[in-house]
Parts: C-alpha cells; sequence; structure tokens
C-alpha cells in the first residue's frame, strides 16, 4: 500500500482529517503480539482505551481505502453507543462509495443503527430490502435475510 494507496491525495487528506495513525511493523514487539498482526498490512481502529472496533487485513486500493476506514469510523461509533454519529458515518460511506466493497455492510449497519437508536424494526427490513435489491449477491444480505420477515 505504500507505493499504492497512501500517497494518494485522496488518502493522505481523509487519514489527515479522521484518523491518527501509527505504524507497527509485524514483527515489532509486543504491540504485534497485543493486536494479533499477522499479515501485513493489518489496518485496526481503536478507541481512546485501546479496544479495537474494527480491523481488515491486506491491501486496499485507494478507491476501497477510504470507505473502508469510513466504515471502520462507523462501527467505532457504534461500538460506544454513538449511534447519531455512527448514522453520519454510514450515510457518508453510502453517499459517495456506493460501489465499494465497504457499501453493503453499510447498509447492514445503517438497518442494525435504525434499529438500536430508534427501536424501529422496519429499519432492518428495509435494510434487506436494499441489500436485496442493490447487493443480492452480498454475504451481508444473506445475513440480513430474516429481516424480510418484520412487519
Amino acid at each position: 500500500m505504500d507505493a499504492v494507496t497512501y500517497p494518494t491525495a485522496s488518502v493522505v487528506e481523509f487519514i489527515s482529517k479522521n484518523v491518527t495513525p501509527l505504524r507497527i511493523p509485524s514483527d515489532s514487539e509486543p504491540l504485534a503480539t497485543d493486536f494479533m498482526i499477522k499479515w501485513t498490512p493489518t489496518l485496526i481502529i481503536l478507541d481512546e482505551n485501546g479496544r479495537e472496533h474494527f480491523r481488515t487485513v491486506g491491501f486496499l486500493t485507494p478507491e476501497e481505502f477510504v470507505p473502508s476506514i469510513m466504515l471502520g469510523i462507523a462501527k467505532y461509533h457504534y461500538g460506544l453507543d454513538r449511534f447519531q454519529s455512527a448514522i453520519h458515518c454510514v450515510d457518508d460511506v453510502l453517499k459517495d462509495h456506493p460501489k465499494s466493497s465497504a457499501a453493503p455492510e453499510a447498509v447492514f449497519l445503517r438497518g442494525v443503527l435504525g434499529y438500536k437508536s430508534a427501536h424501529d424494526a422496519m429499519s432492518l427490513k428495509k435494510a434487506y430490502e436494499r441489500l436485496a435489491e442493490e447487493y443480492p449477491g452480498s454475504e451481508w444480505a444473506k445475513k440480513a435475510l430474516p429481516y424480510r420477515l418484520i412487519h
């Protein structure tokens, strides 16, 4: 990712505005062991207490890197029960990167966030319907399948 993704202007701008990056070599101890880093690149979103909220392993293009980290930030907020912040992040993924690999999971998470924040079960059904229409072959459409029964 050093040669392709990290030097890309959009990635540099996104990182500088949204995260505090820390680069740890995969053989750096004890952190590599503490965070179970077995392969590079491993990208992890942690909260201020060092708890993990998101992880991705392997190369990401610049076009996939930004929405993936945006989803990670949404999951960070979700994990801390900051539902409105998480909704904002997920909505940004879906608005700005609807064709990304992160988008189907963002739709799923949007449904979960709608339920968690407003106790609205229909948000789960709407997530399923959107997944079935826009991302029918995704694992997230399969995971949302039970939501089709909500009425």
